[in-house]
């Protein structure tokens, strides 16, 4: 009975150490897994910044070119648009210079009794 009780302490505590060394080992490899697990996640938020950085950088420089672009039409139109209305208004004002000039002859010529030279304007 005394060999009985002094394998089952040994036994117990072969058991214990055991178990204690594994859960030693199992802490270590956690802690080998979670500092690999940062290293790839701090990879890969990298990686991400730097595509992220590349895809802003395009996209600023496309919006660039396009305002550009849409600048040099909207003056080449602005341009255009103030040549035809000058040219508009100047026809406009010999028109009216010339209605003014025939108007001023003709009441000069009713003033004489003559009669009116008519007014057509070209």
């Amino acid at each position: 009975m005394h060999v009985l009780k002094i394998g089952g302490a040994v036994f117990a505590a072969s058991m214990f150490l055991a178990t204690g060394a594994y859960a030693q080992d199992s802490a270590k490899q956690d802690m080998k897994d979670a500092g690999h697990h940062t290293k790839v996640a701090a990879k890969d938020t990298g990686h991400a910044t730097k595509v992220a950085a590349k895809d802003t950088a395009h996209g600023t420089k496309v919006a660039a070119k396009d305002t550009a672009h849409g600048t040099k039409v909207a003056a080449k139109d602005t341009a255009h648009g103030t040549k035809v209305a000058a040219k508009h208004t100047a026809h406009e004002t010999k028109k009216v210079t010339r209605k003014t000039a025939t108007g001023t002859r003709n009441v000069g010529r009713r003033a004489e009794d003559k009669p009116p030279v008519p007014n057509n304007p070209k």
